[in-house]
């Protein structure tokens, strides 16, 4: 009985430590991201959306891009989705498009998320994370505002209310 509780603990140790040492690693090794900044002009990158459809952000050039970061279990991403699609269903006449760039997940929980809220606007999926450590993006959500000549005009990483949603539209919009 105390050979076998002598192997879990070390096991147990063993496991504890290499934990330990990836995340240590990780943090000083992994080429973190830039951050991205107001006045900075906003990366171009191809992702795919839900619907297979290639999205590249430099096809966008000439519209506003609301650039928002997410995931189906932030609960204020939740909060927010519905106010961005009824922006979105206003706005987009006017020129502004929302990428809403779903970080990490899989196409089932993003379609089943984005059914329950009947969200039309593109979302491309940041699988690989490469999108999100190209910007920096730290907290989600995170949204970039981005003009018609492809600079950043914006950045904030809180919970938006419809009337930010809208004072941010009416600023990127051409």
């Amino acid at each position: 009985m105390k050979k076998k509780r002598f192997w879990f603990r070390s096991a147990l140790l063993a496991i504890l430590v290499i934990a330990i040492g990836y995340t240590i690693y990780n943090s000083i090794f992994e080429e973190s991201g830039t951050y991205i900044k107001k006045g900075d002009i906003a990366p171009n990158f191809v992702l795919t959306d839900l619907n297979g459809n290639r999205v590249e952000l430099e096809d966008y050039r000439g519209k506003g891009v609301f650039l928002n970061f997410w995931g189906t279990w932030c609960k204020p991403c939740e909060r927010e989705m519905p106010y961005m699609q009824r922006q979105y269903e206003t706005y987009k006449k006017q020129g502004v498009e929302i990428l809403a760039v779903n970080v990490s997940e899989t196409n089932v929980s993003v379609n089943n998320f984005a059914d329950r809220y009947r969200l039309t606007f593109p979302i491309p999926m940041d699988r690989q994370r490469e999108v999100t450590k190209a910007y920096g993006i730290g907290p989600i959500p995170t949204t970039i505002l981005i003009d018609k000549n492809g600079k950043v005009v914006g950045r904030t990483s809180e919970s938006l209310s419809e009337k930010k949603i809208i004072s941010f539209m009416e600023k990127i919009k051409p």
